[in-house]
């Protein structure tokens, strides 16, 4: 008999097949099949707050879909597991594809494929989805499309690949000893980490978690790293450097699930942090005080080590919490691009 887990992951496997073969006309019934009409949908920036899922088509798909007309969805992580409030999730990761055609959210089209990135956590009750975390990786679109207005990231902003062993899509019953394990390890990590502020980095442990080839799949605009100590050298030493304050929201439930090696969080938003004394991101500190950090995570864990995490921060919504406007400025610097548009490149023209 399957477990809920194993019946969710069936749900979610539908809406991953009817987002790879989108049919246009027929994708808001979808949508509404699988949503729970009252769902509430959590999407990075700038859309933020969605009221369910035909709002969610309007403002999200419809748009995107007139501007990259053959858009598919490829899904390489897809987990389940239950947290500890007594929830029933549901974490993918992957890329949406296709060829930029026609501007999106001002970003100017590209007239090739492009990528990008996104994690989605569903929480679903009674078979169908009640509340959807997402980021995707707009800033890394915007780089595609020599549009990024800000600064460069440390590490190396890429195309993040599926897990190395190709097990990210598992179907197989869920193991819940497995699971709880790799749960604790990744928990026993995150422990770690917070004890930075009052005994330092070394204090933190990395080397008992971290496997020596492990990569972290961060998000454009800070960069993929790979080994410790890239880790520490691109992201976490100038993460820390900026924002030592930095505290879990707890205002706000975190979940944590598992699913045989793979280990995920969700939490909107996550974390509190303070930009302040050499500043982050080539931003100098800020006088807003704390502001909001929303980042989902998928962990993959090895032989009693994490090697492989793939994280997704809504870098939008940072910035604009401190007040610099990503899309104003990334607009003057497209404008001239953004006035001669080319013609006759459309979907069903001479070049599909």
């Amino acid at each position: 008999m399957s477990s809920i887990h194993d019946r969710n992951k069936e749900l979610i496997a539908k809406l991953n097949g009817y987002l790879y073969d989108i049919e246009p006309e027929r994708l808001k019934g979808q949508l509404s099949e699988l949503f729970a009409p009252e769902c509430v949908i959590h999407l990075c920036s700038p859309f933020e707050d969605i009221a369910g899922p035909a709002e969610y088509y309007e403002r999200v798909y419809a748009p995107l879909l007139e501007a990259v007309p053959d858009l598919e969805r490829r899904t390489y992580i897809m987990m389940a597991g239950d947290s500890v409030h007594d929830t029933n999730w549901v974490g993918c990761a992957g890329t949406y594809v296709g060829v930029f055609e026609r501007p999106w959210l001002d970003i100017p089209p590209t007239w090739h494929p492009v990528a990008m990135r996104f994690h989605e956590f569903y929480r679903i009750e009674e078979g169908q989805i009640v509340e959807m975390q997402a980021v995707w990786d707009i800033p890394h679109l915007m780089m595609q499309a020599d549009a990024w207005p800000l600064v460069p990231s440390l590490g190396v902003d890429w195309i993040a690949p599926a897990p190395a062993p190709q097990n990210g899509m598992d179907l197989s019953p869920r193991d819940p000893e497995a699971s709880a394990a790799h749960e604790q390890l990744v928990m026993d990590m995150l422990n770690g980490l917070l004890k930075h502020r009052e005994h330092g980095p070394e204090a933190m442990g990395l080397d008992q978690y971290w496997h020596p080839k492990m990569t972290w799949y961060g998000p454009a605009g800070i960069g993929t790293n790979r080994r410790i100590s890239g880790f520490r050298n691109w992201h976490q030493r100038p993460f820390l450097k900026g924002m030592p304050d930095r505290e879990l929201n707890y205002e706000v439930p975190s979940y944590f699930f598992s699913d045989g090696p793979f280990v995920g969080v969700t939490a909107w938003s996550g974390m509190k942090v303070t930009i302040s004394d050499g500043g982050w991101l080539g931003l100098p500190p800020t006088q807003q005080g704390m502001i909001d950090m929303r980042s989902l995570d998928f962990w993959r864990c090895e032989h009693g080590l994490i090697r492989e995490n793939w994280v997704l921060v809504d870098l939008l919504h940072v910035y604009a919490q401190i007040g610099v406007d990503v899309f104003g400025r990334m607009r003057e610097m497209t404008v001239a691009r953004q006035l001669h548009k080319p013609v006759n490149l459309t979907w069903g023209g001479p070049f599909a």
